[in-house]
């Protein structure tokens, strides 16, 4: 309705506006009226542009008199013009403008287009490397993109597979992400959070199947209108979010020795409405994994040693489904929506031989522990956009989304012994909820000038049912300890707003330069221990953010980049519920974080040359309020304490190069290390303390085509050991290979992965303090690795596929995760 109005609109402003210029003389002539028609289609392949943009325009002011929009066929008619001349503009979005003058005389009142052929935008302020068919790797102002859905290795996998693949980054076995050595990494799905990574990033990752995702952007110079979060840098998971005319589907199914997974996935469209669903659901096989556990503590000027060895067996299901929808009221007015589902269980039980030595007296006991974890989860979102006719780029949007996650713990404990008597239950039921509202305004000024501002908030409630039950020795019964049980209530509400300016100094040199401000409320609370609530804590900053970027020829460009970030501490990390995994080992968050503050700068340089492409960067990063697990001896508790706590200030320094090159047109390899200097000094338990490292990391990446569809991929990967002030996390790398078969003319295919074929386990080591201070703790973790897997997949029917706009602009990327340094939601 809006549009038809509008139409008309224009309609009576051309009549007005043709009376007042005037026709071609006077007498018959004056009374005969024309037409503009034509049919507009993409410059590549021929195919007509559905709901293109075309409008004519005076050639004195500029002023619009009439538009239409392109038919399914991509047509248009433009009927009853006054006789006179026109610019005709045809606009659609990943197209450059066509523009063409036209004259409607009375001798030749029509004028027939025919065939208008729409060539694709290469924005400077955006692209930087643009060659033929897309590239795996492309380089882009501030980001590098990794096109998964062109590498045909992420068959099978899931989403930390893929990121392993991608420039850049660092995922350990767990699949913890880093970026640069820094793991203060923010993850988005089509550019929005989700609380689902607040919980276990790896186990999220895992939720994703690598089938479904298009791209990774990693976003190393995020710009003020990005959220603030993510000291590091912004990963955006970019899933295969495709606009269909027809109908289509997808089958994918992974059958290995470790993961089996199951995909499936349809596509409707027609005309400018739009439908895709997904679901997969992975179960990996019942694994045992061993522990050699070491600790030594002096206290008081006792000293304490543990030791505990034993094997514990473990399984994990999990399921992920999307739905969303689309549709166009015309060019300039669209909606969209989607609902998101997730879940993932995971259980493991074990027994495991404790040996102590307290202050000279030796003990030694079995322990039985059973632990059950239920996650799942909900996203909902609407976005509104609005285009402007008589300006492209000209934008207005409008997107809320509401956010559930439920994460329900229970640990159950049995040391049956005496000495060591401990019959217990610990559960943690969490629930997560989430409200954002998010408003972004685009305006151009000119081909050279764009300004964007918007607004956003986040409103934040979690809260933290927590219960500690124990069996007295001799009875069969469970009783509830009171100042272990309680109901934490945590509210987080986050308002922002930007200003960002891109600007084409010259045809080569852009800038996207902005600031950020960001108000944060916190406020806790407890249902009983109520003399524990704090009073409400607000801070603000202003983020600013500038990126310079010049190109060199056709595919040379330098870039220089500072920007500031705010790391906020996430749930996991102030959550003050008290996890006990033994008698002896306890662990719970600090509400009383400060968020960390990162200032960084970048220096790169990127180049493509006959079929390769390199990207070398440069970059310092000076964090402060440094957020770090610390563990210690309590002498109250009897038993080491695991927490977070502002540790101190750390610096990194560092080079990444990157290169994709392609041999003989059917091999391609791509490959990159990572070196930087780890600096961090802080202060645990009033001492002072610092750590200093070379970290190196490093992937490559093989794949070679072979004749009749045969494709060959190898691919590997090394991250070292992940610093802190107290010491290291493991170290981490993989090495697969896989062969595929297209089938079914190239409808289905069949494939055959296999992971570290020669290694069976693989050992995780980290080490806490040193031997000769008064706290060192040595833990060995060593699981199944090896892995054969057998994958299957086949596409149905057929989609006509076209360009639109992106859609949601909601992207919460502002806590930092909660990783697998203590518990969480």
């Amino acid at each position: 309705m809006k549009f038809k109005v509008l139409i008309t609109l224009l309609f009576i402003s051309s009549i007005s506006f043709a009376q007042q210029r005037g026709g071609y003389g006077g007498g018959a002539s004056s009374q005969i009226t024309g037409k503009i028609t034509g049919i507009i289609v993409d410059g590549d392949n021929s195919e007509p542009v559905s709901y293109a943009t075309v409008v004519i325009k005076s050639p004195k002011d500029g002023e619009t008199v009439n538009g239409v929009v392109t038919g399914d066929d991509g047509s248009f008619k433009l009927v009853g013009l006054k006789l006179g001349k026109y610019i005709v503009e045809v606009s659609f979005v990943g197209y450059q403008k066509f523009s063409q003058e036209v004259e409607l005389t009375p001798r030749e009142p029509d004028h027939d287009f025919e065939s208008v052929k729409l060539t694709t935008d290469t924005d400077q302020l955006d692209e930087v490397v643009v060659s033929g068919q897309r590239e795996t790797i492309e380089n882009k102002i501030d980001r590098i993109v990794y096109n998964a859905e062109q590498d045909v290795a992420n068959m099978g996998g899931d989403a930390s597979d893929v990121l392993r693949r991608a420039p850049l980054l660092s995922v350990d076995q767990n699949g913890n992400v880093s970026l640069r050595g820094n793991s203060n990494v923010q993850i988005l799905i089509n550019g929005k959070p989700s609380s689902m990574f607040g919980a276990n990033t790896g186990d999220a990752l895992k939720m994703i199947p690598s089938d479904q995702i298009k791209s990774v952007e990693v976003i190393t110079s995020p710009s003020a209108k990005y959220d603030g979060e993510g000291t590091a840098g912004i990963i955006n998971i970019i899933t295969k979010k495709q606009t269909p005319q027809g109908f289509a589907g997808n089958v994918d199914l992974t059958a290995g020795t470790r993961i089996n997974r199951g995909v499936v996935g349809i596509n409707a469209g027609k005309g400018r409405l739009g439908f895709n669903a997904n679901g997969s659901s992975f179960y990996s096989w019942p694994q045992y994994a061993t522990t050699d556990f070491y600790q030594k503590t002096v206290t008081n000027g006792q000293t304490n040693i543990r030791r505990q060895e034993g094997e514990n067996l473990s399984n994990r299901l999990g399921y992920f489904g999307n739905i969303g929808a689309f549709y166009d009221f015309n060019a300039y007015h669209s909606l969209s929506t989607s609902l998101r589902l997730r879940g993932f269980n995971s259980n493991s039980e074990g027994t495991n031989t404790v040996s102590e030595n307290i202050g000279g007296t030796e003990n030694t006991y079995e322990r039985f522990q059973d632990n059950l974890s239920q996650n799942w989860g909900y996203e909902w979102s609407f976005d509104y956009v609005m285009k402007f006719p008589e300006q492209e780029g000209r934008e207005f949007s409008a997107s809320y989304k509401i956010d559930g996650n439920i994460r329900d713990q229970e640990f159950e404990i049995n040391q049956p012994t005496t000495e060591n008597y401990e019959v217990a239950r610990n559960i943690n039921d969490g629930n997560n909820r989430e409200n954002t509202v998010q408003i972004d305004y685009a305006h151009p000024f000119g081909e050279k000038f764009k300004l964007e501002t918007g607004f956003k908030s986040i409103i934040r409630d979690i809260d933290s049912d927590f219960k500690y039950e124990e069996q007295p020795e001799g009875s069969n019964n469970y009783q509830v300890v009171n100042n272990r049980t309680d109901i934490f209530y945590y509210n987080q509400d986050v308002f922002a707003g930007y200003v960002s300016t891109q600007t084409n100094i010259t045809k080569k040199l852009g800038v996207i330069a902005g600031v950020r401000y960001e108000y944060t409320g916190l406020q806790g609370s407890f249902e009983e221990a109520t003399a524990r609530n704090f009073d409400p804590i607000s801070y603000e900053n202003w983020l600013p953010s500038i990126i310079v970027n010049q190109k060199f020829g056709k595919f040379n460009s330098i870039k220089l980049s500072y920007n500031r970030r705010i790391q906020r501490p996430s749930l996991g990390n102030v959550n003050p519920y008290v996890e006990i995994g033994n008698i002896r080992n306890i662990s719970f968050g600090n509400p009383d974080l400060n968020p960390e503050l990162s200032d960084n700068y970048e220096l790169g340089f990127s180049t493509f040359l006959k079929g390769t492409s390199v990207n070398l960067s440069f970059f310092y990063n000076d964090i402060s309020e440094v957020i770090q697990s610390v563990i210690f001896e309590d002498a109250e508790r009897n038993a080491t304490v695991t927490t977070f706590e502002n540790v101190g200030t750390q610096q990194n320094v560092g080079s990444n190069l990157f290169i994709s090159t392609e041999l003989f047109k059917i091999w391609t390899i791509r490959g990159g290390i990572n070196a930087n200097y780890f600096m961090s000094e802080g202060v645990i338990q009033e001492q002072e303390v610092e750590n200093n490292a070379w970290l190196f990391s490093g992937n490559i990446n093989s794949n070679i085509k072979l004749p009749n569809d045969w494709m060959i991929d190898a691919f590997g990967f090394a991250r070292p050991r992940r610093q802190t002030l107290q010491g290291y996390n493991p170290s981490f790398s993989i090495f697969g290979l896989g062969i595929k078969k297209q089938i079914w003319d190239k409808r289905g295919s069949i494939g055959l992965s296999i992971i570290e074929p020669f290694k069976e386990r693989k050992p995780f080591e980290t080490e806490l303090g040193s031997e000769d201070s008064d706290f060192y703790q040595r833990n060995v973790f060593s699981i199944p690795f090896r892995s054969f897997g057998l994958n299957f997949s086949y596409k149905f029917g057929q989609l006509d596929y076209k360009a639109r706009q992106k859609r949601s602009r909601i992207s919460n990327d502002d806590q930092k995760s909660g990783g697998d340094d203590g518990q969480s939601f």
